[in-house]
């Protein structure tokens, strides 16, 4: 492949390649599907309880940075795979660290959520 070095073009190319990489993260791996899932129904709660411009915000920052995560934990994980396909410990402890990642992530993600969602549903 020989590359694009005109700006303009370079970088919708790059636009494509992203594109494409973020639909096969949606069609191919499952823990994406669920998170993009998840991203959907909390979309459609804040339309719900009218949530603040500050709340989206976060809202977008939670899951974006899930998502983010997620997907560099599968490329992670696909290299390590591809590098190494029987099964190391060291390569173990790599995917481990990564998946740590995600579980932070998500982690955040669910406590934005409560800080939002849980004084609109409890009434507090």
């Amino acid at each position: 492949m020989i590359q694009d070095k005109r700006f303009v073009s370079g970088r919708i190319k790059s636009i494509g390649f992203a594109v494409k990489g973020a639909y096969k993260l949606v069609t191919t791996e499952h823990s994406i599907m669920v998170q993009f899932s998840l991203m959907i129904l909390m979309i459609i709660a804040g339309f719900y309880f009218h949530i603040s411009r500050e709340e989206w915000m976060l809202q977008i920052l939670a899951f974006g940075l899930v998502l983010a995560i997620e997907g560099l934990n599968t490329a992670v994980e696909k290299i390590a795979d591809f590098i190494h396909p029987e099964f190391h410990n060291r390569i173990g402890f790599i995917k481990d660290i990564a998946a740590g990642a995600v579980l932070f992530a998500a982690f955040s993600a669910i406590a934005v959520g409560a800080l939002i969602y849980v004084p609109k549903i409890f009434n507090f």
